[in-house]
């Protein structure tokens, strides 16, 4: 879990995304059922990045064909974790991956002269909006 979070964090850094199949061969992870492996690292990721009140580095990753947004798991993950309420293919996705993204980058950022500027507590409580049904 310490290489998942090393990883998207230094992806975070640069502003970038990555693809389920870029992160899973960063990681190193072998078949069978690669992706499948991936994602499941990523909802354990997803639940303490939740519980220390954080934003998702797992909004970092993303769908190859899926217009820069997450498989629908990555909602439904969210969803459970009181975090995201709306259909996985809706508008509403793109607005809540689109918050958990400039989330993530406001965190851990890298300042202009290549010092890191990681915040240590994340974003506050009242900026995140949790959904219960």
């Amino acid at each position: 879990m310490d290489q998942l979070r090393r990883i998207l964090i230094e992806e975070a850094r640069s502003g970038a995304l990555v693809t389920y199949r870029e992160l899973a061969e960063r990681l190193g992870l072998m078949p069978p059922q690669t992706i499948l492996q991936l994602t499941g690292l990523l909802e354990v990721l997803m639940a303490e990045d939740a519980a220390a009140d954080r934003p998702l580095l797992a909004a970092l990753c993303v769908g190859r064909l899926r217009r820069n947004l997450p498989a629908p798991g990555f909602f439904v993950t969210a969803g459970m974790l009181g975090l995201f309420m709306g259909d996985p293919e809706g508008p509403e996705a793109r607005d809540f991956h689109d918050r958990e993204l400039a989330g993530v980058f406001s965190m851990y950022r890298r300042s202009h002269d290549g010092r890191d500027l990681i915040a240590c507590d994340g974003p506050p409580a009242a900026t995140r909006e949790k959904h219960h049904e």
